[in-house]
C-alpha cells in the first residue's frame, strides 16, 4: 500500500507539471512551431480525400445518385417544387398579423376554395437539398456503396424507414427512422439534430449507424429550411438560420413524432392534414421497438444549442411528455458546443465536445484562455448535474459533420474496406458520444451497460487527442460508486502514462483499480465551486 501511495504522490506532482496549457513557453520559436503543426491537422481531411485512391470516385457517384433521387421525388410529388394549396380551415386556425390577414382575404376572394402559397423549394433551396458534393457527407454511408457502412449495414444490420411529417407550422420535415434488425425487446431512442446552414441529415449518419449497432432506435431529420425539408411554412415562416427557432421548437416536434404510435398519433400531422398532397407518416413506423422511458438527444452547432435548451424545457412543451408529465429527455450530447441556457437550467446528464479552431478559425498567435470551453460545464456542475466536456486537439467545427473538402482532421484515412475508417477527431467523438449515451440509457444486461464507465474513462486510447490549449473536464457519478471528477483530463492521462500505470481497461487487477482512483484523485484536487446534489439516472 505504501508503494501505491508513492505512486499517487508522484502522479499528482507530474499532473501539476503537465497541466493544460502545457508545452513550450509562449512567444518562443518552439511554441509557434508546435502551433503550426497543430493547425496543419485541420487540413488533413481535404488532403486525404484527393489523395486516397477511390474516394473521389465514390463521392462523385454518390452525388450523382443523390441528385437523381431528389429529381425522382420531385417528379413523383411535384408539390415539393410548385405552390401548395392551403385549405381555408387551416389558415383560419393560424395566428396571423393584420397585414397578412388582409392579403389572405384578398386572395380568398379571388379563390374561395383555398390559397395558393409558394413553398420556396427549388433544386437549390433549401441549401443542400441535393445532398450532393459537400452536402453528401461521408459518401460511403449510403445503401448503394459496397462496404461495411454501405450495402452490408443496410442489407444485414439495420431497418431504415424514410418518413415525412409536418412541423407545427405545417412545413414538411424529411427524415429517417433507424433500428437494429431483429433486436429483441424495447430499445432506448436517440434523436439527432443537424447543425445549421450547410448541414443536411446525411452528415450525421455516422452516429446513427453507431447507435444502431449499439442497440438504439434513431431519428435523423432535416429541420425546416435544411436539406430535403420545406424552406418555409404555408404562412411564410422561414427556417434554418433565418428563423433559428426551428432548431428548438422544431426539435420538440421531432421528439413528439419519434414518440408517436397508432394509439398516440402525431398531432401536427392531424392539424396540418391536407396542406400538401404529400403522404406523411401518421406515427413513428418503429414505435413498437422503442422504450418510451429512455430518450437521448444529440446535436451539432445550432443543433447543439437546440438539444441543450430543449432538454431543459418543462414537460408541457411536448405532446408526449414522460409518464409523470415531465420532459421526456434523459441525456444529451452537444457537439460544438454545449450550452447552459439561463431560462432552462441544466436538468439531465450532458456531454459537450468542442473544437479548437471553430468555423474558419486561424492559428493562435497567443495562448487562448484554457478555461474558455468550460463555461457550460461549470454551470452544469454548479447545478449538480452530471457533465463531461472535452476539446479535440487540432479540430474544426466540421469534425462532427464530415463534409468533403471542408477543413477538419482526418476522417477517411483507410478506404480499403469500401467504407471510410480511421481518422483523428471523428473516432474520438464517436467513442465518447456512444459511451455517454450507454452510461445513462442502457440497462443491466444490455450491450454497453456494463463497461460504459470504463469506456468514458479509457483516456489512454485518446490521451494525445485532447487539446493542449483548452482544459477538458468531467464530473459524474460512477455506477459502482464514487465519482469521475477531473478538472484536467489530459494532464491526468499524460501523468498516468508517464508513471507507467496501466489503463483501467487493461484488466490489471488491484493495480488497475488503483489506477482508476488515482486518475480520479488527480482531478479531485482541483476545487469546484457550488457543488450541488447529483441528478441523473444511475
Amino acid at each position: 500500500m505504501f508503494r501505491y501511495s508513492l505512486a499517487l504522490t508522484g502522479l499528482l506532482l507530474t499532473t501539476s507539471a503537465l497541466a493544460v496549457p502545457e508545452g513550450p513557453a509562449p512567444n518562443t520559436a518552439a511554441w509557434f512551431e508546435r502551433e503550426a503543426a497543430n493547425y496543419a491537422r485541420t487540413l488533413e481531411a481535404p488532403l486525404e480525400q484527393v489523395t486516397t485512391p477511390g474516394f473521389l470516385a465514390v463521392w462523385q457517384g454518390t452525388s450523382t445518385l443523390n441528385i437523381a433521387s431528389l429529381l425522382a421525388r420531385n417528379l413523383e410529388d411535384p408539390s415539393w417544387l410548385i405552390a401548395g394549396v392551403t385549405p381555408v380551415e387551416t389558415l383560419l386556425s393560424l395566428p396571423l398579423s393584420p397585414a397578412l390577414l388582409q392579403a389572405l382575404v384578398d386572395d380568398l376572394l379571388a379563390d374561395p376554395q383555398g390559397l395558393i402559397t409558394p413553398n420556396l423549394n427549388t433544386p437549390l433551396t433549401p441549401l443542400c437539398t441535393s445532398w450532393s458534393q459537400p452536402c453528401s457527407g461521408d459518401p460511403t454511408r449510403y445503401p448503394h456503396v459496397p462496404g461495411p457502412n454501405g450495402t452490408t449495414f443496410y442489407g444485414e444490420e439495420a431497418d431504415v424507414s424514410p418518413v415525412v411529417f409536418y412541423d407545427a407550422g405545417c412545413a414538411r420535415i424529411s427524415g429517417r427512422v433507424w433500428a437494429p434488425r431483429g433486436a429483441p425487446g424495447r430499445l432506448p431512442g436517440v434523436v439527432i439534430e443537424n447543425g445549421s446552414i450547410q448541414a443536411p441529415e446525411p452528415l450525421y449518419w455516422w452516429f446513427a449507424q453507431a447507435l444502431v449497432r449499439a442497440g438504439y432506435v434513431v431519428l435523423t431529420f432535416d429541420p425546416r429550411g435544411q436539406g430535403r425539408s420545406d424552406q418555409q411554412t404555408p404562412t411564410f415562416e422561414q427556417g434554418s438560420n433565418i428563423n433559428s427557432a426551428v432548431f428548438f421548437d422544431g426539435l420538440v416536434d421531432a421528439v413528439d413524432f419519434f414518440r408517436s404510435s397508432p394509439t398516440l398519433p402525431y398531432g401536427q400531422n392531424l392539424q396540418c392534414a391536407g396542406t400538401y398532397p404529400t403522404a406523411v407518416a401518421a406515427h413513428n413506423p418503429f414505435h413498437d421497438r422503442i422504450d418510451p422511458t429512455r430518450l437521448g438527444l444529440a446535436g451539432h452547432s445550432l443543433g447543439a444549442s437546440g438539444v441543450s435548451t430543449v432538454a431543459g424545457y418543462p414537460g408541457d412543451r411536448f405532446q408526449f411528455p414522460a409518464a409523470d408529465g415531465s420532459n421526456p429527455v434523459d441525456v444529451i450530447v452537444a457537439w460544438d458546443s454545449l450550452r447552459a441556457d439561463p431560462d432552462f437550467p441544466p436538468r439531465v446528464p450532458a456531454m459537450g465536445q468542442t473544437s479548437e479552431y471553430g468555423i474558419g478559425g486561424v492559428a493562435f498567435l497567443t495562448p487562448p484562455d484554457p478555461d474558455e470551453h468550460l463555461n457550460a460545464f461549470k454551470a452544469y456542475q454548479a447545478a449538480g448535474v452530471p457533465v463531461s466536456q472535452f476539446t479535440i486537439q487540432g479540430s474544426t467545427h466540421f469534425e462532427w459533420s464530415q463534409i468533403p473538402v471542408f477543413p477538419s482532421s482526418s476522417w477517411c484515412a483507410d478506404l480499403s474496406s469500401g467504407s471510410c475508417a480511421g481518422g483523428w477527431g471523428q473516432p474520438m467523438a464517436e467513442h465518447y458520444s456512444l459511451a455517454w449515451m450507454d452510461r445513462w440509457l442502457k440497462r443491466s444486461g444490455e450491450p454497453g451497460h456494463a463497461d460504459a464507465d470504463a469506456r468514458l474513462l479509457a483516456d489512454a486510447d485518446w490521451c494525445e487527442r485532447y487539446s493542449f490549449h483548452f482544459r477538458s473536464a468531467r464530473d459524474f457519478p460512477l455506477r459502482e460508486g464514487g465519482s469521475a471528477t477531473n478538472g484536467d483530463v489530459r494532464a491526468a492521462c499524460l501523468a498516468a502514462k508517464e508513471q507507467g500505470l496501466p489503463s483501467i481497461t487493461d484488466g490489471g487487477g488491484g493495480l488497475g483499480l488503483l489506477s482508476l482512483w488515482v486518475l480520479l484523485l488527480a482531478g479531485a484536487g482541483r476545487a469546484w465551486p457550488g457543488r450541488g446534489p447529483r441528478r441523473g439516472r444511475q
